[in-house]
């Protein structure tokens, strides 16, 4: 996951120990991901161990000893920013996994659990639009807003359109089974449907070979 790059990233900056790349980390996306101290630590200790990061040796005041990067760890750095982010390693999604069980086990209403996801994102997105509303009428008309609001109000906005695209995509799921809902009665009311004769199960599914005129001799 992107903790490691982003932990190396503030660390290309100037050294800085756990308890400071936890708060520079959370100040810069919002709080949005919150780590905790301990992953922290235990995300330097590979880094370390991979010798991308090394420790200072320097103690501060209170006796914390910085890292910093190496300089592979520079270079693996470097080459992750100039990387885009692969989508083939598709993240799991509680929400889609979620709905593909229920279509598919019985006593599940699928129907209910797509309009309370509709109903908890609907509101989360309310939420989120307040609080960009809210930020838009106190921030100050020139330009001398920090880098950190920046990074926040793009944090922000991934957030809102992703409650946006999940939105669209419950609506998508609640027409698809609608369909398929038309589609079993359609089918159950029809007439009985008369197969055609079973070929067994020898026999090829391909064409038939061509077989030759001539009779053996």
């Amino acid at each position: 996951m992107s903790v490691k790059f982003a932990l190396m990233a503030l660390m290309d900056t100037h050294p800085m120990y756990g308890a400071q790349l936890r708060a520079e980390f959370e100040e810069r996306t919002g709080g949005t991901w919150p780590l905790n101290v301990g992953q922290v630590y235990t995300t330097l200790g590979r880094l370390e161990r991979d010798g991308l990061v090394e420790s200072s040796g320097i103690p501060d005041d209170e006796g914390r000893i910085p890292y910093q990067l190496t300089d592979h760890g520079r270079t693996v750095l470097h080459h992750w920013w100039d990387t885009p982010v692969d989508r083939q390693d598709t993240p799991r999604d509680e929400l889609v996994i979620k709905l593909a069980l229920a279509v598919t086990l019985p006593g599940v209403d699928v129907s209910a659990l797509v309009q309370q996801q509709r109903t908890a994102t609907l509101r989360h997105l309310q939420d989120l639009t307040r609080l960009k509303r809210a930020d838009a009428t106190t921030a100050p008309p020139d330009q001398s807003t920090p880098t950190y609001d920046l990074s926040w109000h793009l944090v922000l906005d991934h957030l809102i359109f992703a409650d946006e695209a999940e939105i669209r995509w419950l609506d998508h799921v609640e027409s698809t089974l609608a369909r398929a809902a038309t589609h079993r009665q359609t089918t159950s009311t029809a007439a009985p449907y008369a197969p055609a004769p079973s070929r067994p199960l020898s026999a090829p599914f391909l064409a038939p070979r061509a077989t030759s005129d001539r009779s053996p001799r």
